[in-house]
């Protein structure tokens, strides 16, 4: 399976969901928007009491095997304004409680790898899964505010 704007023409509802290879965004709004949830390979019975997300599966993106390279060399910054100004926080590693370090995110660079972002520290709250590129403002990674507090380095690595 690939990248699929809109699944609502394949089912009505979903309430259970088996990755049986690599690693899938799920969104419950067509064209890849709405709310996000992270899957890797497993079963989820009950994906919906787990993400807090009802029964509509819209869209999906597979999340692509990155070059070992681009793993090794990982970074994310995170500005608390937008058009990357303000004050600036580099990460190239997990970070459990980003609000130590900024106290909102308007924009943020990934230059190298994937990163799955969260709403709250802890890696709780909303979540939104960035890759390599430029994020100028927090609309550009469909957030709904400027709270970014955890992030987290999505381990895709492939032979280059």
């Amino acid at each position: 399976m690939s990248d699929c704007a809109d699944l609502h023409s394949l089912f009505d509802h979903c309430r259970s969901i088996r990755v049986e290879s690599g690693m899938f965004i799920i969104y419950d709004q067509p064209g890849f928007m709405g709310n996000q949830y992270f899957m890797r390979r497993g079963e989820y019975s009950d994906y919906m009491g787990m993400t807090g997300m009802n029964d509509c599966v819209r869209s999906c993106r597979m999340i692509p095997m990155v070059c070992l390279f681009y793993f090794l060399n990982m970074q994310i910054i995170f500005y608390e304004d937008k058009d990357f100004s303000g004050s600036h926080f580099e990460c190239s590693k997990d970070c459990p409680d980003l609000l130590s370090n900024l106290s909102r995110c308007n924009s943020i660079r990934v230059e190298s790898s994937c990163f799955m972002i969260y709403e709250k520290p802890n890696y709780t709250g909303n979540q939104y899964y960035l890759r390599r590129g430029e994020y100028p403002n927090f609309h550009h990674w469909s957030g709904i505010n400027d709270s970014v507090g955890s992030c987290r380095h999505i381990h895709t690595v492939s032979c280059c």
